[in-house]
């Protein structure tokens, strides 16, 4: 078939060559259709250069074709092979394929930003973190790493949902403060129907694959923490000043998450670190309301610093809470958490915390709520990897219950028990005994001070 197509060829151009004044249309050449068979768009003429293994066609004065046929083969005998052609039409394409390309690739990166900003990605990185923690402690002896895996990624998402929740419900206040105006929300770079899809498509996404992986008790945890921040506590941001202590019990909650994913439950052990987030977060949030108390205001936010001009009673919430965290390290270790050690390294390290937080309460200013602030970021990564170095396991745990005892057994109810009848054996022989004419103190006489708080005689029962 093409050799018949070239024979066609060839006797068209020997018939240019002969009669130059042949009707141009009747030309192959110079018809655009000639190549439409291959995909080409434009007729070989319409570009200046025909390339082939032997070179372009030269072209004479008078503007017809000088060929030269080779005897060699027949795919010389117009002075270029038809498997060489190269046409111009072809970088066209190749252009627009490239604009494609770039287009998609600068589709990915505008929204790849957007949605990192709508998540507040390192926020959430923060909240995956304590969820890990969280994860980790309540594992016991032996760490399930994929479980893990799957623990931090479904509340990276959730987390990431609730935040951006957020940013759709608060866009008009976020487009008011300086701090937040280049959101992408307040600055045009993204729609509220896009970004509400996004939110529930990654809230729901994280959810589900929170009850298939962990279980349903972790994946409840999580829906209640997304509800009561985006449903709670946003609305409640331009209200009334409890918000911050209703956003710290939100940061509390991915602990716990953590926890349960591991272990199934939630026991007393767990609390440690949730109870460490919760005190935390207040001299934490205290420091930047009074740092961009201007900007609340702008924006519509009822922060405490807002009704609070000198910032006494802001700062003595943050020092109020800097005290609330130092019995927490001698829980660790009292509850079997952490060994010793660590009720030593967190006493320490709260102390600096509170000292920064009276130095606060003294220095009422920008530079020492910034110190106080500067100073919260460094506590929390500090308390949470003493925490890991110093867990214990559960064998661990079991070697520690032998010590405990020594030094609260006397006060478990088996031993009160074992008092009691001791008592009771020691009534009972009094009433069986025949010397019963010797004169006893009153009851009333035997509990007066200085010792108010004995117990009553084990004769008081008797029959006197």
């Amino acid at each position: 078939m093409f050799r018949n197509f070239e024979t066609r060829l060839s006797s068209k151009l020997i018939s240019q060559v002969i009669n130059p004044n042949l009707n141009l249309s009747s030309n192959p050449l110079r018809s655009p259709n000639i190549f439409d068979i291959y995909g080409v768009r434009r007729g070989v003429f319409q570009s200046p250069h025909l390339h082939s293994s032997t070179g372009g066609l030269p072209s004479s004065p008078s503007g017809s074709l000088n060929l030269e046929f080779d005897k060699s083969g027949r795919d010389k005998a117009y002075g270029f092979s038809s498997s060489t052609v190269t046409v111009i039409g072809q970088p066209d394409l190749v252009n627009s394929s490239i604009s494609k390309v770039r287009n998609v690739s600068e589709a990915i990166r505008h929204y790849g930003q957007c949605y990192w900003e709508l998540s507040k990605a390192r926020l959430s990185m923060l909240v995956v973190a304590t969820s890990g923690a969280g994860f980790v402690l309540g594992s016991g002896s032996a760490i399930d790493f994929a479980g893990l895996c799957w623990t931090c990624t479904g509340t990276m998402m959730v987390a990431a949902s609730a935040n951006s929740l957020n940013q759709v419900f608060e866009k008009h206040n976020d487009a008011l403060m300086k701090r937040t105006m280049r959101r992408p929300l307040p600055s045009g770079r993204l729609s509220i129907p896009h970004a509400a899809i996004w939110a529930s498509s990654v809230g729901i996404a994280g959810t589900t694959l929170l009850a298939y992986k962990a279980n349903i008790l972790t994946a409840g945890l999580a829906a209640s923490n997304l509800a009561l921040y985006a449903f709670v506590y946003t609305p409640l941001k331009q209200i009334h000043p409890v918000n911050t202590w209703v956003g710290a019990i939100v940061g509390g909650i991915p602990p716990l998450l953590g926890w349960a994913a591991a272990s199934g439950q939630i026991s007393l052990n767990a609390w440690i670190l949730p109870a460490a987030l919760y005190f935390w977060q207040l001299p934490h949030f205290m420091a930047l309301a009074y740092l961009c108390r201007s900007d609340y205001a702008a924006g519509g936010f009822r922060m405490l610093s807002f009704t609070d001009a000198s910032g006494r009673r802001t700062a003595l919430v943050a020092l109020r809470n800097s005290l609330y965290l130092l019995p927490l390290g001698f829980l660790a270790y009292d509850w079997g958490v952490t060994s010793g050690w660590f009720c030593l390294e967190s006493g320490l390290l709260t102390l600096s915390m509170v000292a920064m937080a009276f130095s606060f309460y003294r220095d009422r200013t920008a530079k020492g709520a910034r110190r106080m602030f500067h100073g919260s970021l460094l506590y929390l990564p500090v308390f949470m990897s003493g925490l890991l170095i110093h867990r214990l396991t559960e064998d661990e745990q079991v070697q520690k219950e032998p010590n405990s005892s020594k030094l609260f057994g006397f006060l478990s109810s088996e031993n009160l028990r074992l008092d009691r009848e001791n008592d009771d054996e020691i009534i009972k022989t009094r009433k069986e005994s025949p010397i019963r004419n010797h004169t006893r103190p009153p009851v009333a006489y035997a509990s007066v001070a200085p010792f108010p708080f004995l117990p009553a005689p084990v004769y008081a029962d008797c029959d006197l």
